[in-house]
């Protein structure tokens, strides 16, 4: 069968699985490579249960999208729409083609630098932001500074980091209120909400 120009390569493909959900136990290809490294399930479905009662009809903003993994979840939870950013083509057209697969309109995949695209001015407001930058590379903080100065963020929005360095380290916005918190190997994954 003749592949689409669009279709993303399987060679080196991993799988990412919907845990619940419109997609639920729904499995996707996700292409391999630096950065790409889905959230575990176990992961997911703890961030999840936190953001239960908040993700239902939410604007979400997953800012390095990577695999798609958090912002698919979002989307089959019934998020009402979704814009994911990521500066690798290839995460982006994976993403792209997986949404479709999925017959989904309600996610805006997008190449871009996330700080790039957060320094314009704010092109509407969230209510749920999913943050798992590359590690060691001072993204994080300048994320959030980000969202907060550029009004990208509803009141009481909900933002979920992932970190290398425990949450009390992160320089982050002073009235964001650390709501949850775990680790897992070496990442640290919380939950804040905007005071």
């Amino acid at each position: 069968m003749a592949r689409t120009p669009a279709q993303p390569q399987s060679r080196g493909a991993g799988h990412l699985r919907i845990i619940a959900g419109e997609w639920r136990s729904r499995r996707l290809a996700v292409p391999e490579g630096d950065g790409l490294r889905p959230t575990p399930d176990r992961v997911r479905e703890t961030v999840f249960n936190w953001l239960a009662p908040y993700i239902e009809g939410a604007h979400v903003l997953d800012a390095f999208t990577g695999s798609g993994a958090l912002v698919l979840e979002a989307l089959s939870r019934g998020a009402e729409n979704a814009v994911a950013l990521d500066s690798n083509p290839a995460a982006i057209a994976n993403l792209k083609h997986n949404l479709e697969l999925l017959r989904c309109p309600r996610g805006q995949i997008l190449q871009t630098d996330a700080l790039r695209y957060l320094q314009g001015p704010a092109k509407q407001q969230f209510d749920v932001v999913f943050l798992d930058p590359p590690f060691h590379q001072d993204l994080l903080a300048n994320t959030c500074n980000l969202l907060e100065q550029g009004q990208w963020l509803r009141e009481q929005a909900w933002v979920y980091t992932e970190s290398e360095a425990a949450p009390s380290s992160l320089a982050l916005p002073g009235n964001w209120r650390l709501h949850r918190e775990k680790k897992t190997g070496q990442v640290h994954y919380s939950l804040w909400q905007r005071g």
